[in-house]
């Protein structure tokens, strides 16, 4: 997809939604929320996260010279997330703008004061869910379902990878290409680190990185090494059985 608008909403605890509008005005930041208010059974729309917990990106073709340009914003709070937000956009290795620091809808205090009313969005339950064309769920990375669910169902996965360098985002890139254009069951998929998380790395006996684990059904499937789209159907064949 060449032009498109990408719109991203996290929570404090680390879940993600997202939405890829090729016509660039479908999808805006509060349907995020109301998408996260069904998943999660919150009281309201979380809207005190917008916008220091978004990120949004913009790539257009200039009409007279044909330039594709790309424009790709992140607040501070989860510029953290770059490499998810790449992955998730197929946007490679691009460099995100930090937006400006907005006081007030940006203080990490006001954010705060809502914890003790939404504490789900302090809790991570594995999310990354993409908002479809016509306002349907679809999740990846963490989750593809047709219609929202208070929590992950399906198939659970986990990517484990070693630091942020030019293999792990080759690696999420491949990941999720085939998850989005084989895997026809609803899943979440949760990336791993096992420089920052080596306990985790140790519970699932990991030895190699990248290792792609389906946890969810058993028995453990594993797949280790670099992934590319060429291996599709090896890769769907050992997570479906």
């Amino acid at each position: 997809m060449e032009e498109f608008k990408g719109i991203a909403l996290f929570t404090p605890g680390g879940d993600f939604l997202y939405a890829v509008n090729a016509d660039r005005q479908q999808c805006w930041h509060w349907q995020l929320c109301a998408c996260l208010q069904e998943i999660l059974d919150l009281p309201e729309m979380p809207q005190f996260l917008l916008p220091s917990h978004t990120a949004t990106l913009d790539r257009w073709r200039d009409p007279h010279s044909q330039a594709l340009h790309t424009f790709a914003e992140v607040y501070p709070p989860v510029r953290r997330h770059e490499l998810l937000l790449n992955a998730a956009f197929g946007t490679g290795e691009l460099v995100w703008q930090v937006a400006p620091w907005e006081e007030g809808a940006c203080n990490p205090m006001v954010v705060g004061a809502y914890r003790q009313k939404f504490p789900q969005l302090w809790q991570c339950h594995d999310l990354v869910v993409r908002l479809g064309t016509e306002n349907s769920l679809k999740t990846t990375g963490e989750t593809t379902a047709s219609s929202p669910s208070p929590a992950p169902t399906g198939y659970v996965l986990r990517l484990f990878v070693c630091g942020s360098n030019s293999a792990t985002r080759a690696s999420l890139e491949a990941t999720y290409q085939i998850l989005e254009q084989g895997f026809q069951h609803p899943y979440t998929l949760k990336v791993i680190d096992i420089a920052k998380h080596p306990e985790q790395a140790e519970k699932q006996q990991i030895i190699a990185t990248p290792t792609l684990v389906r946890v969810h059904p058993e028995p453990v499937r594993r797949i280790v090494g670099e992934l590319a789209l060429a291996d599709l159907p090896r890769v769907l064949q050992i997570l479906s059985r």
